[in-house]
This record gives C-alpha cells, structure tokens and sequence, in this order.
C-alpha cells in the first residue's frame, strides 16, 4: 500500500476543496399564484405543482 511521504497541509488541502461551497437555491415563479418557490417542489402558497394541486394550502 502506498503511504504519503509528507501531511498534506491546510492550505494545500483548502485550495482543493475551493469548489466545494453550496450554491444558492433555484427559485422558480408560480404559475398559478405567483409566488416564488424552488424547482421540481410544489408551491408552499397554494400547493400546485405543474399546473395541479398536489397539497392544501398552507394558510
């Protein structure tokens, strides 16, 4: 088995996982009431999904 001949560093541990942040949310617009919500989920306002209603509303 191969074995690291030195530690890897901090900075040199942290520069490969410079990519590795959470991007922000995609939000999309509502179609039947307007409100944003995230894609591919229902709406948490009026509990539509694609043009149907998937849940109740929330209020």
């Amino acid at each position: 088995m191969a074995h690291p001949k030195r530690r890897t560093s901090k900075a040199r541990r942290n520069k490969r996982r410079a990519h590795h942040a959470i991007s922000d949310v995609t939000l999309a617009k509502c179609s039947n009431c307007g409100a944003l919500h995230r894609y591919h989920h229902a709406c948490a306002e009026c509990g539509y999904y694609r043009g149907r209603q998937v849940m109740k509303a929330a209020n």
